[in-house]
C-alpha cells in the first residue's frame, strides 16, 4: 500500500506542524492514556490472532458452507459493514446470479427496518437451505433483533430445530446480553466480540472474519495484511515512514484550512461497500463535540456524471481521498468497429483498465486544478492481503486523527438519540415519561 500526498495542496510546513501532535496521539493510543482507552483492543488485534483461532473460524465456516446454500448475516453498522466491504470487494460482481453451488450466497438483514425488504427476504428464503450469523453484542439492537426473530423462527420451521441449531451462529458478548442468553439456551456455536473492540473497529474479529470465511475467502491472508500494516505503523516508526500518522496529519491540516468534507473515491465498483465501511469508521469516530470532517463517498467514473460538477466547481470546502487499484484481476481489450459511429476506434486494442486509469488521472488533474486537494491510497491488486492492509491503515489513522481533533474517537453518544425517541414513540415499557413528553411535543 502506498500513500501519495503530493497533490494535497497543503504545505509541508502545515503538515509538519502536526507531526509532534500526531506522534503523541499515537503514543497515547499505545500507552492507553487517551480518551476512550477502554476500547483499544483493535490496536494490536492483528498480531494477537493465532493460526489456531483462524482454524476454528474456518471450521465453523466449513459447517455453514456444507449445510447451506444461503447464509444471512444479521447485523447493523460495524456488525456487518466490515464483512460486507471485504466480501463485495472480492466476489464476482454477479455472484448473486451465478452461484457455483459450492459457496453460499451471502445476504444481509438487520441493517434496516424496511418491511418490504424483510418480507421479500423471508419469501426468498422459503426455497433456500439457509443459515444465519447473528452479530450483536447486546442482542437488543432493534433492527438486528427484529430481523433475527424472523430468521430464527423461519429457519427452525423449515429446517427443524436440530439443523437450525447447527446453522445458526452467534457472534456476541462473552457473558452478557440477550444474544448471549439465546445462544447458550439454544446451543448455538458462538464467537466472542471482545469487550474492548467497538463495532466499527471489529472487522478483524469474528464479526468480520467468520462471514468472510463463509464467503470462501482467505482470512489468514486478510489478517497477514493487517499484521504487516500494524508493524509499518507501530510506535517507533518515524513519522515520515508511517502512512497512518501522515494521513491523519494531512487531513487535520486540511480541516484547519476550512476543508470540512472528505470524499473517498474509488474507480473500482467492487469497493463501494469498502467506502461505506470507511464512512462509518470516520463519521462515528470524529463527528462529535461540534467537530469533525463530514465523510462522503463517490463511485467514479459513475458519479462524475452526477456529483462531478459539484466537486469540480462547488464550494471549496472539500478534499478527496482516492483509493486506487493498480492492476485488475481480469483482462479485457476494447474492440474495433468498422463504422466507428461512436468515434472510439482510437481506443481499439487498449485494455479497458487503461481507459479507467486515464479517467482517474484526468479527473485528479482536473480536480486539483479546480482547487480540490487529492490524497491517493494505492494497492497493487484487490485481494485479501491488500484489503487487510487498507483496513488497519484506516483504523490506525482514524484513532490518531480523532485525538488530533481532541475528541474521543471510540464512543458514539449521538447514536442513542434516535433510539430514545423511537422507543418513546413505540411505547416501549420503561419509556412512559418519554412517551408522554414526545406526545405533547408533537401535539
Amino acid at each position: 500500500m502506498v500513500l501519495d500526498i503530493s497533490k494535497a495542496l497543503i504545505s509541508a510546513e502545515k503538515v509538519n506542524a502536526l507531526k509532534d501532535a500526531a506522534m503523541q496521539a499515537q503514543q497515547a493510543l499505545e500507552d492507553g492514556t487517551c480518551a476512550g482507552n477502554d476500547f483499544l483492543g483493535w490496536l494490536h488485534l492483528p498480531s494477537s490472532i493465532t493460526p489456531e483461532f483462524i482454524a476454528e473460524l474456518q471450521a465453523c465456516a466449513r459447517t455453514l458452507r456444507e449445510n447451506c446454500d444461503t447464509v444471512v448475516v444479521a447485523g447493523i453498522g460495524g456488525s456487518y459493514l466490515g464483512a460486507r466491504s471485504v466480501i463485495e470487494a472480492l466476489s464476482n460482481s454477479f455472484a448473486h446470479l451465478t452461484n457455483d453451488g459450492k459457496t453460499p450466497t451471502i445476504l444481509y438483514a438487520g441493517n434496516n427496518i424496511g418491511e418490504d425488504y424483510l418480507f421479500e427476504l423471508t419469501e426468498l428464503l422459503k426455497n433456500k437451505q439457509f443459515g444465519v450469523i447473528n452479530i450483536s453484542k447486546s442482542g437488543t439492537t432493534t433492527e438486528t433483533a427484529l430481523a433475527f426473530r424472523l430468521l430464527k423462527k423461519q429457519c427452525e420451521e423449515q429446517r427443524g430445530k436440530a439443523m437450525a441449531q447447527k446453522v445458526i451462529v452467534a457472534v456476541t458478548d462473552a457473558k452478557r446480553g440477550a444474544a448471549r442468553t439465546t445462544a447458550d439456551k439454544e446451543g448455538y456455536t458462538s464467537f466472542i466480540i471482545p469487550d474492548n473492540v467497538g463495532g466499527r473497529f471489529s472487522v478483524l474479529t469474528p464479526v468480520g472474519l467468520l462471514p468472510i470465511a463463509v464467503a470462501g475467502f482467505d482470512i489468514a491472508q486478510l489478517v497477514k495484511g493487517a499484521q504487516d500494516m500494524e508493524a509499518q505503523t507501530a510506535v517507533g516508526v518515524p513519522f515520515e515512514e508511517n502512512p497512518s500518522a501522515i494521513y491523519a496529519a494531512v487531513r487535520n491540516a486540511l480541516y484547519r484550512e476550512g476543508k470540512k468534507i472528505e470524499i473517498v473515491v474509488n474507480y473500482q465498483p467492487k469497493l463501494h461497500y469498502f467506502a461505506e465501511w470507511w464512512k462509518q469508521l470516520f463519521g462515528e469516530s470524529e463527528g462529535k463535540d461540534g467537530k469533525g470532517i463530514f465523510n462522503a463517498a463517490v463511485d467514479f467514473s459513475t458519479d462524475l456524471h452526477s456529483m462531478g460538477q459539484w466537486i469540480q466547481e462547488g464550494e471549496r470546502t472539500i478534499f478527496e481521498t482516492v483509493i486506487s487499484v493498480e492492476e485488475p484481476e481480469h483482462k479485457l481489450l476494447f474492440p474495433g468497429d468498422e463504422e466507428n459511429l461512436d468515434g472510439l476506434n482510437f481506443l481499439a486494442g487498449k485494455r479497458v483498465d487503461e481507459v479507467n486509469k486515464m479517467a482517474e488521472l484526468g479527473t485528479l488533474l482536473a480536480h486539483v486544478d479546480g482547487g480540490v486537494p487529492n490524497l491517493r491510497v494505492s494497492i497493487p491488486r484487490l485481494n485479501e492481503y491488500n484489503l487487510g492492509q487498507l483496513i488497519y491503515f484506516f483504523e490506525k489513522a482514524c484513532g490518531i486523527s480523532g485525538l488530533l481533533l481532541e475528541v474521543n474517537p471510540f464512543n458514539q453518544p449521538g447514536v442513542e438519540a434516535y433510539k430514545k425517541n423511537m422507543f418513546a414513540l413505540l411505547g416501549k415499557p420503561g419509556f412512559e415519561k418519554e412517551t408522554e413528553a414526545i406526545k405533547q411535543r408533537l401535539g
